[in-house]
């Protein structure tokens, strides 16, 4: 609905804007302090009760504490949109006084009298078609249309006429869009308003959600709209630093989403941006009942868990979301202060869920301890990064099991990890950093097409491939470091290294079908029984035969996306790792070798050579043949 406007035009000229803008610097004072009291919370108070105080006393204090730590989360979100609120109502109402004052002025130069109610008189003026005499002036209104053309007729129009009309029309215009601000801004206003008392419930939380997405929606012409997100991560760099210190703590409030997404913001900036839109989604999503909701808020607790716990090295929350099967992108020590710094792209089923907030987050940790024990002298930062729909394995799912046969998901993860590569390269503050690709499972094939894109993987010095089915090169010199940079680890009962190729998997699939039948035909001259029978043992030996057929046809080292990177085909330099226990061994499951490669304690050698050629200690891996 839109409002009838009560304001005039005078009202708005001399409205002044400077008021709004004092008002919400006075709430930017606010969120400021309570920020601060939430920094001094968790980094001072909760960091020094944990490292010298146990028992149930202390843990009882920390539970405390951390609700005062969230509690001065939500009052600097609040305060924080309460000032884009006001800043953003002063930016539209002055684009509005702006209208005005041009509409005036024109006025005023044509000597032109505005009445109070937007009525513009003009004086006489023209000829007259008959006796050549000034035409008698006259006052034109505006109703709120716009563009009407003059009346027609055998009278010829006062010139003056049209152009009261179009300031008539401008007058109205700019008093009635300030009008519509004002009540819109008005009700966004009177919603910001928290419960009573000292506690903030996760109700409030959903609350503060719907707050700020309400907020971002009113504020895109003020703030939104001058994000950078199509221009590269060093001009997003430099847009960042160029912000004054008021428009960065606004950007930090009302769309932490967006800038704790953005390769090429710094790293603390991003976790810091990101830390508060984590509290945000959770609390959207606490408000949601359906699976994928259920799923995705079970991983952000979990990480949200781990911040609070503090970890060494210390987490940077460098990514969050809740698009498509869940964005989050972890790092375990600074990556712009680091020397050597890696992105782990993890692969088959991965997804934001607990599993991976515990999974995939430890293979990062592990990896950036081991680093550091290997070159104690260089910082490290290891990152999990899991910034694309990784495809889903699940049996009630075919499509979803399909999609790991294609490349898609693996062609659109690479454009968006080499964004982020790019942005680690241009806020790291060394020189020369040291920069690891790694990618596992099926994020070895997106790593892989990263690195055959133009101009390779940013910043990349070296690329580490384990458990891999291909990367869709042919060769390591396709991977754009040089094949004495390429490392592979390939576990010999990791039955994913050994997938079979496409001309394979098609000779097995028509084979079983036409053995299977003709078996059909052959046994069922003996009864139903024998049908059964001749399918299955016709099905297996068809299937068998146009393995092995198509299999002659194509070379030792073709797997499912290219050549397999563990073969000496490839060319790259094959790192020693633990065989795996085999397929249901003594209780392991189907691909429990495919999962050991950074786990210290089931799979050392792996782990440690992995962690070497992070620490730029590649020369100490431990080689193996290869295939």
């Amino acid at each position: 609905m839109t409002p009838t406007p009560t304001l005039t035009w005078a009202q708005l000229r001399d409205l002044k804007c400077a008021e709004l803008e004092g008002a919400a610097d006075g709430w930017g004072r606010s969120s400021n302090r309570a920020d601060a009291a939430r920094d001094r919370v968790e980094q001072q108070l909760l960091t020094g009760l944990r490292d010298t105080q146990e028992g149930e006393a202390a843990r009882a204090a920390v539970a405390r504490l951390r609700q005062l730590g969230r509690n001065f989360q939500y009052v600097y979100t609040e305060c924080g949109l309460l000032r884009t609120t006001l800043n953003s109502l002063a930016h539209e109402i002055r684009t509005q006084q702006r209208a005005l004052t041009e509409a005036l002025d024109d006025a005023a130069a044509l000597r032109f009298t505005v009445h109070a109610d937007g009525s513009v008189t003009y004086p006489a003026g023209g000829e007259g078609l008959v006796d050549g005499a000034p035409l008698r002036g006259g006052t034109a209104s505006s109703y709120g249309t716009r563009g009407l053309a003059p009346p027609s007729g055998l009278v010829a129009p006062n010139p003056h006429s049209a152009k009261a009309q179009d300031i008539a029309d401008r007058v109205v215009g700019a008093v009635r869009a300030a009008a519509e601000i004002d009540w819109r801004y008005a009700g966004i206003l009177r919603r910001l308003r928290a419960e009573e008392g000292l506690k903030v419930p996760d109700s409030t939380w959903k609350d503060a959600a719907a707050d700020a997405a309400e907020v971002r929606d009113a504020a895109r012409a003020y703030l939104k709209d001058a994000i950078p997100r199509e221009a590269s991560p060093a001009e997003r760099r430099d847009w960042w630093a160029g912000l004054t210190q008021e428009q960065r703590e606004e950007y930090l409030a009302v769309y932490p989403d967006q800038i704790g997404n953005l390769d090429g913001i710094p790293a603390l900036v991003r976790d810091a941006a990101n830390r508060d839109n984590l509290r945000l989604l959770i609390g959207e999503l606490e408000g949601r009942d359906d699976e994928r909701s259920a799923t995705q808020l079970a991983g952000l607790r979990e990480i949200e868990r781990q911040l609070g716990a503090g970890t060494q090295p210390p987490m940077f929350l460098l990514g969050i979301g809740d698009e498509g099967n869940g964005r989050a992108i972890v790092s375990f020590g600074n990556p712009d202060a680091s020397r050597n710094v890696a992105a782990y792209v993890p692969g088959l089923g991965t997804a934001l869920d607990k599993e991976f907030a515990e999974g995939d987050l430890k293979r990062a940790r592990d990896t950036a301890i081991g680093a550091a024990e290997m070159n104690p002298q260089a910082s490290t930062a290891s990152i999990v990064w899991l910034g694309y729909d990784a495809p889903q394995i699940a049996l009630s799912d075919v499509h979803g099991s399909l999609d790991v046969a294609g490349e898609g998901a693996a062609r659109s993860g690479a454009y968006e990890y080499n964004e982020f590569m790019n942005g680690l390269s241009v806020t790291n503050q060394h020189e020369d950093p040291h920069l690891t690709a790694i990618g596992h499972s099926y994020g070895s094939l997106t790593v892989g097409l990263a690195a055959q894109q133009r101009g390779g993987i940013p910043g990349a010095d070296d690329i580490i491939l384990v458990g891999s089915p291909g990367t869709g090169a042919r060769t390591a010199e396709e991977l754009g470091v040089g094949r004495e940079h390429v490392f592979v680890g390939a576990a010999e009962n990791d039955s994913v290294t050994k997938l079979p190729n496409s001309r394979e998997l098609s000779g097995l699939g028509s084979g079983i079908a036409g053995g299977a039948s003709a078996g059909f035909a052959v046994g069922a001259h003996l009864g139903p029984a024998g049908a059964v029978v001749g399918g299955v043992v016709g099905g297996a030996a068809g299937g068998a035969a146009g393995y092995f057929a198509q299999g002659a046809q194509s070379k030792e080292s073709d797997v499912w996306f290219g050549t397999d990177p563990a073969h000496q085909d490839f060319g790259a330099k094959r790192f020693k790792v633990s065989e795996g226990p085999e397929p249901v061994q003594r209780g392991s499951g189907l691909v429990e070798a495919h999962s050991n490669y950074f786990h210290p304690a089931k799979d050392q050698m792996s782990s440690d050579n992995i962690a070497r050629i992070v620490s730029g200690k590649s020369g100490e891996i431990v080689r193996e043949r290869s295939r």
